[in-house]
């Protein structure tokens, strides 16, 4: 059998609704006069005025803490998520923008903690109603205007929740397939082929403009396929947020990729083109088993290829050797057409093949190497020097191996005690 275990942890990023900064004011401010007393006369002891406008600061700025708290602790760290989910987000929204924002909902929080502190200092001192009262008037509109001034912050939170929960919930573990190249090149077509995803398809480049996953089932596992923007060929600072999403998926996850090249160069860009780029982002898929997809051979077929064309197609092959379970074998080259669906089903088998033998191979070497030793390593084998010349071999005491011991240790384990309260009450 395989040894591969069926586990998709998927991080699925659905937050709660974020309040604009006017919601949050008129949160804040209901809250503090529903939950503390309403009633103070300028007869009451001051003591017991000033505690009463104390109290009402005291909530309004732990109110205020609290719901700001709950904003920034549902937004994933970048720092705690997967690399792969961490780079996304930082490609899409921008990474300093992000950690921004929640910044300095942090610090409008520790800002309000503070006003409260000033505040209910003076408010010890405060020596009529009318002067505690303002002391909390100014006190609340303080903390309303730091509230106010994130309503830019709050907004972006906001539209960066919605986006994240139609983000693809795929998982970074898993059994791969990354479909990638030019745009137009028949990476979505072949997608739907193979997939229950339902991909837009249309004749110009980037229809597809964020990842999308579908998945489908091998020798009775399941495998993600991820359906790639496709990317142009330029240096990575030139590259928009649609390409970079690609670049972020090829770096991170650990997959088989499927490199689209359109032999009969329909899409707009020349075999030339599609061959530079292939070795341009080579880089990114090192260490991972690639096959390189001749798409769209029922327009022109591999043998009506000028001899130039053929000899760029071996070399994209030839500068891949990770393939294979020794990692030194070279990428295959297989022909496809999505209108026909000749050799469709074909790619699909030979790619998960790989990914197959490369994750059983690595799974292997775990087992038999580092791994055993690391455990081997951890274990500490206790052997103290002799005290004397007298050996004292292992021996357990007579009772245990008689019969009688066997028995009463079996009679007694059968043998309910019964308190003698329950016994007391059913005598009664």
């Amino acid at each position: 059998g395989h040894l591969e275990k069926e586990t998709m942890p998927v991080q699925n990023f659905h937050l709660s609704a974020v309040p604009t900064a006017s919601e949050l004011v008129d949160i804040v401010l209901l809250r503090t006069q529903r939950k503390t007393p309403t009633v103070v006369h300028p007869g009451y002891k001051i003591s017991r005025i000033r505690s009463f406008y104390m109290r009402k600061v005291k909530f309004t700025s732990s109110t205020i803490s609290e719901r700001i708290g709950t904003i920034v602790g549902e937004f994933p760290r970048l720092d705690d998520v997967h690399p792969f989910h961490a780079d996304l987000l930082g490609v899409l929204y921008d990474r300093d923008h992000y950690k921004l924002a929640l910044g300095q909902l942090n610090t409008c929080k520790k800002l309000c903690e503070s006003v409260c502190r000033d505040y209910v200092r003076l408010l010890k001192y405060a020596d009529s109603l009318y002067r505690c009262k303002s002391l909390k008037v100014a006190a609340l509109g303080r903390m309303m205007t730091l509230l106010k001034r994130q309503k830019a912050s709050l907004e972006y939170l906001e539209e960066v929740r919605k986006h994240m929960g139609r983000l693809p919930a795929l998982d970074p573990t898993t059994r791969t397939l990354l479909v990638c190249g030019f745009p137009n090149v028949g990476k979505s077509s072949f997608m739907n082929k193979v997939t229950r995803a339902e991909v837009e398809v249309q004749p110009y480049a980037f229809t597809t403009k964020s990842l999308y996953v579908g998945h489908l089932d091998y020798k009775y596992l399941r495998w993600q396929v991820i359906d790639t923007p496709g990317i142009l060929d330029h240096e990575l600072e030139k590259r928009n947020v649609i390409e970079m999403q690609a670049v972020t998926a090829l770096a991170h996850l650990p997959c088989a990729v499927l490199y689209f090249v359109d032999v009969s160069e329909n899409c707009g860009y020349s075999l030339e083109d599609q061959a530079s780029l292939y070795h341009s982002i080579r880089a990114l898929f090192a260490e991972k088993q690639v096959v390189v997809v001749a798409n769209k051979t029922d327009v022109r077929g591999l043998d009506e290829l000028s001899q130039e064309q053929r000899t760029l197609l071996a070399e994209m092959c030839d500068a891949h050797r990770a393939n294979g379970a020794e990692a030194n074998e070279k990428a295959p080259l297989l022909e496809m057409s999505n209108v026909t669906e000749r050799g469709v089903d074909d790619v699909k088998n030979k790619a998960c093949d790989l990914l197959l033998a490369a994750r059983v191979a690595k799974r292997k070497t775990l087992n038999n190497g580092n791994r055993v030793k690391d455990h081997l390593q951890r274990i500490v084998v206790a052997k103290p020097p002799p005290q004397d010349s007298t050996t004292t071999p292992p021996r357990h005491p007579s009772a245990v191996g008689s019969s009688s011991f066997a028995s009463s240790s079996s009679s007694s384990s059968s043998r309910v005690c019964i308190p003698e309260s329950v016994k007391a009450a059913r005598r009664a």
